[in-house]
């Protein structure tokens, strides 16, 4: 169903005689004054020897190289048997940013290969982290075609691209499969059609990630049918699909002896299809991308799982709120008036505005019975996010600066990257009705800030517990190929997830 995911060693030493066995070397070049450079060691001139050019030599031959972040010498090699080729890989300035750029733009030159390559680089902890991870993430390939095209049958036979570092980058390479791999998991999650996923699929996902994890730390559970009768917005959206109907899966990380550790609460969307209910989005093709409305929940069953690798000293509840909002006899209708967890009543005013009813009851079951010290949300949930941000952040809402200032710089560091956005209580008026306790749309009012009401809508339901909203719309999906995101949805919140949670031990 995708392509081989790359994988990451590390050695102690390398000798000229052994260079051999690999398929590919990469000797990277760093900006300067003087002009690209290389460092020069001991195994950099054994790898140019390779080529029967000096470092000089190459230069001249391509004048116009300069080094910059993803510039690539592609060289062959036609006198070293398996090994065919040497790659001058451009690192720019080896910042964070360049050496993610340079591992996105080599993965994909190496894509679909199976090549086995040995590289010189060794950068520092968070620039050779970003480095490994992107030169994953960017090779990642996933479709459920019958008749596999060429290239896709040659990368399966081929296995996976292997990359080798020297033996100061272990811990990187550890991190960065932990990372790639639980990424690789949240994309294959969102690419799977909607005819295929449902809230039980789900659930049925959930419970074979954590049994492949082997870990005792790890535990699931799925709420559905009466267990979900205090729900009333997981019953209002997902009573829409009756053959489908809600699940809650709660995923529990709790290692033996961690009762008095910080609790975490992450609450995911968990939309495995969004029509828009009675409110039919249109124009109808913005239908076609919304296989990728769970995209949250599955951030937060991935990380969750992840924890089980890196063992943090943090309990951790993971809540992916799951259900289908569909057009139907049972579909809930503007006007309607819900109760969600905790007795809080909402009158419906737009059923497209699903996302907020789920991640409501989600968060008032966090903060009634789980009682979390962190509490955190993550959703694709409006449009509205994109329009200030774009597509390169996601919208994060909390009254926690130091929190929103630490996901802020992990979010750069690990590229996830989050933006701190107002908690405008003026725009709270936009959320009154004359029915129920809140209307859940807030635009009769005409306040705009869709993000931001929404964002205040949940902190209702937070409570006074410490809470972030993470409003991914935008960054979790891409139109194009480009980087190391691929078109579809790209398993935004997950790295950030992880590092955030390792980072609270």
């Amino acid at each position: 169903m995708h392509l081989p995911q790359p994988t990451f060693t590390t050695v102690g030493s390398i000798s000229e005689q052994t260079l051999v066995k690999f398929n590919a070397l990469v000797i990277p070049a760093f900006i300067s004054d003087a002009g690209p450079e290389v460092e020069a060691t001991q195994i950099t001139s054994q790898i140019l020897e390779k080529s029967g050019n000096t470092y000089t030599d190459i230069l001249q031959q391509w004048p116009n190289f300069t080094a910059k972040a993803g510039e690539i010498l592609e060289i062959p090699l036609t006198q070293s048997g398996k090994l065919v080729r040497l790659f001058i890989l451009g690192f720019g300035s080896d910042s964070v940013e360049d050496a993610r750029k340079a591992g996105a733009a080599f993965g994909r030159t190496v894509k679909s290969t199976g090549y086995s390559i040995f590289s010189t680089y060794s950068g520092e902890y968070d620039a050779a982290l970003a480095h490994m991870v992107a030169l994953s993430l960017s090779q990642y390939g996933w479709n459920l075609k019958s008749d596999y095209s060429k290239s896709n049958v040659s990368a399966r036979e081929k296995g996976a691209t292997s990359f080798t570092f020297g033996e100061e980058l272990l811990d990187v390479a550890e991190r960065a499969t932990i990372l790639a791999e639980a990424t690789w998991r949240t994309r294959d999650l969102i690419h799977t059609p909607s005819n295929i996923k449902n809230p039980a699929w789900l659930a049925e996902q959930a419970k074979s990630l954590v049994r492949k994890s082997k870990s005792p730390s790890l535990t699931v559970t799925v709420k559905k049918g009466r267990e979900l009768e205090a729900f009333g917005g997981m019953r209002a959206v997902g009573n829409s699909s009756p053959s489908s109907t809600p699940r809650l899966i709660e995923i529990r990380y709790a290692p033996t002896g961690s009762k008095n550790w910080p609790h975490v609460v992450l609450v995911g969307k968990g939309i495995t299809f969004d029509t828009g209910g009675i409110s039919l989005k249109r124009p109808y093709d913005r239908m076609i991308p919304m296989k990728s409305d769970m995209a949250g929940a599955a951030a937060i069953l991935t990380a969750t799982v992840a924890m089980s690798k890196i063992q943090p000293r943090v309990r951790i509840t993971a809540l992916m709120m799951c259900a289908e909002n569909m057009v139907s006899g049972t579909a809930q209708r503007p006007s309607d008036v819900i109760t969600q967890f905790g007795g809080t009543t909402v009158e419906i005013i737009n059923t497209d505005a699903e996302g907020r009813l789920v991640l409501a009851d989600g968060l008032a079951y966090a903060d009634l019975e789980l009682k979390p010290d962190y509490l955190l949300d993550i959703a694709t949930l409006t449009g509205a996010a994109t329009l200030g941000l774009g597509k390169q952040y996601a919208a994060m809402y909390s009254r926690n600066t130091s929190l929103t200032a630490h996901l802020h710089e992990i979010g750069e560091r690990i590229g996830d990257r989050v933006w701190p956005m107002p908690l405008q209580d003026d725009y709270l008026p936009s959320l009154a009705s004359s029915v129920a306790d809140f209307n859940h749309d807030a635009t009769a009012q005409h306040f705009k800030g869709d993000s931001i009401t929404a964002a205040l809508f949940l902190e209702h339901f937070a409570g006074k517990r410490n809470w972030v909203h993470l409003d991914i719309a935008g960054p979790a999906r891409s139109d194009v190929d480009s980087g190391e995101v691929i078109k579809g949805g790209t398993g935004f919140g997950t790295r950030l997830l992880i590092e955030w949670l390792a980072s609270l031990s």
